[in-house]
């Protein structure tokens, strides 16, 4: 029996998927649930798995956009499983005679020839003998012509200068118009501040350890940033809130975007109902879904739906960055490097640990007040984070 495999539906809206690459060759046997393909929707990379068990034969080439419900491959489930394969007898292969070749003769200096000095100081400078115009006899560059050689502009020096052409994914082609149309569609500004990390640092020397110890997952910081945030969108709901046509939506639970680095690229999880978690429960859902985005688990629908953005360009060594709004959200916070920084306390300058922060937004749904007010929030959490976030008990926030 021939068992047709169609392209399932990834997600909601979704109508066109691409075949990535073929995990399988034409021909192979498959056992059930085997991962034959990777396909790209607008939205994500998924593994398709075999239905059955059979021999395969594919129906798309790798690039092809097929829509959702179209046959990809044919599984011949009455096939049966090929025992080990047998060795094939090595084929022994004469090697082909060699002709002498006669001793080149000894050659003399032409117009364009560099002697042997000259020649070692070009190499070293990459520079080609054709490029240099020789002051010696017939012409010859002589080892002062290539000391005094320098590279022409424009000119190559026997660098590589190979370039290769290749297709975007269906998911990078997506982001980039995405990205292209928040640009176009919105009115998007950024607004700055800066954090002194000094008593979250505090924090996470005294418990980070036993917090470990106890729930499995390390007390970082995205659980600070994440509370603080839902802490700033219940001051501020209009940063919550989302452009419909001439409607404003706006949401009474919070649903943060967290931005994390898989194999594909970007891709933004959702952590959901935010408002709801502990320090634990944040710092749990994070782990996750980080791991489920490395290992190329992540689903449609776990990256769909949040209300807010959040941004860790620090990880990879940014100091500031203007970070690009999620669509349809309003709003998405930018977090940074941390570096020591001189800074006035009490009128002295000491050193602390400070973060910047920004936080772009859609000046169409949220004024400036709302903005700034914010992040002036957010900004207030993660240096009071014992009163604001911890209701002055750090022990029982970090249910230890």
């Amino acid at each position: 029996m021939i068992l047709e495999m169609k392209v399932p539906s990834p997600g909601e809206s979704i109508t066109e998927v691409e075949i990535a690459a073929w995990l399988v060759e034409d021909g192979d046997y498959v056992e059930k649930d085997q991962p034959i393909a990777e396909v790209d929707s607008d939205k994500a990379t998924l593994e398709l798995p075999a239905e059955e068990s059979g021999i395969i034969t594919l129906k798309a080439e790798e690039g092809d956009a097929v829509e959702v419900g179209s046959v990809v491959c044919l599984i011949d489930m009455d096939a049966k499983k090929p025992e080990g394969t047998v060795e094939k007898p090595a084929v022994v292969v004469d090697a082909p005679k060699v002709e002498e070749k006669p001793a080149a003769a000894k050659t003399t200096y032409a117009s364009g020839a560099a002697s042997p000095a000259a020649k070692k100081i070009l190499d070293e400078k990459n520079i080609a003998p054709s490029t240099v115009k020789g002051t010696g006899r017939d012409g010859r560059i002589t080892k002062d012509d290539a000391v005094n050689a320098t590279p022409s502009m424009g000119t190559p020096t026997g660098g590589s200068r190979s370039s290769e052409k290749t297709k975007l994914s269906m998911l990078r082609r997506k982001v980039a118009q995405r990205l292209v149309s928040v640009k176009n569609e919105t009115a998007m500004l950024t607004t700055f501040n800066e954090v002194d990390m000094q008593p979250i640092f505090d924090l996470r020397k005294e418990f980070k350890e036993e917090f470990k110890a106890k729930h499995g997952v390390g007390l970082g910081f995205m659980s600070f940033f994440t509370l603080a945030v839902v802490r700033a969108l219940k001051l501020f709901p209009d940063v919550n809130s989302m452009m419909d046509g001439d409607y404003k939506i706006s949401h009474d639970f919070q649903d943060i975007s967290i931005a994390v680095s898989g194999p594909k690229g970007l891709m933004v999880p959702v952590i959901r109902n935010a408002e709801n978690l502990s320090f634990r429960g944040v710092e749990s859902e994070v782990k996750r879904l980080a791991i489920r985005a490395r290992d190329g688990q992540i689903t449609v629908d776990e990256m769909t739906g949040g209300t807010f953005t959040i941004t860790n360009g620090g990880v990879f060594g940014s100091m500031l960055s203007t970070p690009i709004i999620n669509p349809p959200q309003s709003g998405i916070l930018g977090m940074h490097n941390i570096v020591e920084r001189p800074m006035a306390v009490n009128g002295e300058v000491v050193i602390r640990p400070i973060m910047y922060v920004a936080l772009s937004y859609d000046h169409r749904i949220i004024d400036g007040r709302e903005s700034v007010g914010f992040l002036v929030a957010v900004k207030e959490a993660l240096e009071n984070p014992t009163e604001f976030l911890m209701d002055n008990n750090p022990k029982k926030a970090l249910e230890l």
